[in-house]
C-alpha cells in the first residue's frame, strides 16, 4: 500500500505521546488506512529509556504495520544504525521526533533511513458505537 500522509490527529498524539515520555522514549507501529496513517500501535513489553525504546517485535498481532514511529530525547532526529535495523523489519514509513516535540520536529524516513515527504492530513475519523 502507498502511504498517502499522517492524519493530523495522528500526529498530534505521537507528539504529545513523544513529549509526554520525554527524556524516555516513547515507541509504537504506525497504522494506515485507505493509505492514511491513522493509528499507532503500543506492542506489549515494549521497553523505554533515556538512550532507547525496545519493541517486542514478536508481540506483534498478526497485521502489517506501515512503519514505526519514535522519539529521541535530544534534538537529533537522524536514524541511528539500531533504528534503520528495525525500519527494515517493519514497513517503509518511519517517524523519528525529537525535542521540543513540535509540529516542525519529525522526520520520516524510508525503510533504508533516507527523508521521505510525508503530508499531514486532515482526516474525519469515524465514530465507533462501544457495544
Amino acid at each position: 500500500m502507498q502511504i498517502k500522509g499522517i492524519a493530523r490527529d495522528t500526529l498530534n498524539f505521537i507528539l504529545e505521546a513523544s513529549k509526554s515520555m520525554a527524556p524516555q522514549e516513547f515507541a509504537g507501529l504506525l497504522q494506515e488506512k485507505d493509505g492514511i496513517i491513522t493509528e499507532v500501535l503500543i506492542l506489549p513489553g515494549t521497553e523505554s529509556s533515556d538512550s532507547n525504546a525496545v519493541l517486542r517485535l514478536y508481540m506483534m498481532p498478526n497485521i502489517k504495520a506501515a512503519g514505526s514511529v519514535h522519539s529521541h530525547p535530544g534534538p537529533n532526529r537522524s536514524p541511528s544504525q539500531a533504528d534503520l535495523l528495525l525500519f527494515s523489519k517493519t514497513g517503509n514509513c518511519h517517524i523519528i521526533v525529537g525535542r521540543p516535540y513540535s509540529s516542525q520536529s519529525w522526520t520520516c524516513y524510508n525503510r533504508e533511513g533516507k527523508v521521505i515527504d510525508l503530508p499531514v492530513l486532515d482526516v474525519e475519523f469515524e465514530d465507533y458505537e462501544e457495544i
